[in-house]
């Protein structure tokens, strides 16, 4: 999305920054990985075609991807790539229904998950949407045994509408309120700063 393009947002610690023709072939390498695919339900892609994905996704308005750098990890090495964790996006499946997006989130990197870079990435990108992009209702369709981001996105205060027994996921929703604003701001404001 060329909305998105220029845009860096910087959490507690995460950055996120626009997905460029740098990231590809780190990404590319994530993507070879069985259980990323299954979870993201991607199909394996060749470099070249990985480098023309990416340059779609950057012209396709019904797209929006930022990738996941490590605050520390950047600031460290000064390197995007060496700091590049994950990725999140959203995705404008209806054209009837403009300010509804699909929401995913995908840590990468197996040292970094389970360390709340996924929670802070995603309240970021849902804020970026909400803001920028005046999205009111949000989906997120998970694989029904990715139980912890079942329970991610539920904390969030995602409610099941949807369980696909073909698909083996469920789709589960949330209407955005000034309330629910409010609560992703403080959840943002009460991450600590990583430590290690």
């Amino acid at each position: 999305m060329r909305k998105n393009m220029n845009t860096r947002i910087t959490g507690t610690n995460v950055i996120l920054v626009p997905y460029q023709e740098k990231h590809v072939a780190k990404y590319h390498e994530w993507m070879k990985c069985p259980t990323l695919r299954y979870l993201t339900g991607s199909e394996p892609l060749t470099l070249e075609e990985e480098f023309e994905m990416q340059r779609r996704w950057l012209e396709d308005q019904d797209k929006c991807t930022f990738i996941i750098l490590d605050k520390r990890l950047f600031h460290s090495t000064g390197s995007e790539v060496d700091a590049m964790i994950g990725d999140t996006n959203l995705f404008f499946n209806n054209p009837e229904e403009p300010h509804v997006a699909e929401v995913e989130i995908m840590i990468a990197d197996t040292a970094r998950q389970g360390r709340k870079r996924g929670w802070e990435s995603v309240i970021l990108m849902m804020r970026y949407g909400i803001e920028t992009l005046g999205i009111s209702e949000f989906r997120a369709k998970i694989k029904l045994d990715n139980v912890l981001s079942i329970k991610m996105f539920e904390k969030l205060g995602f409610h099941e509408v949807e369980r696909s027994k073909v698909f083996q996921e469920a789709t589960l929703e949330k209407r955005v309120s000034t309330d629910w604003k409010d609560r992703l701001s403080l959840e943002l404001r009460s991450i600590a700063p990583d430590s290690d």
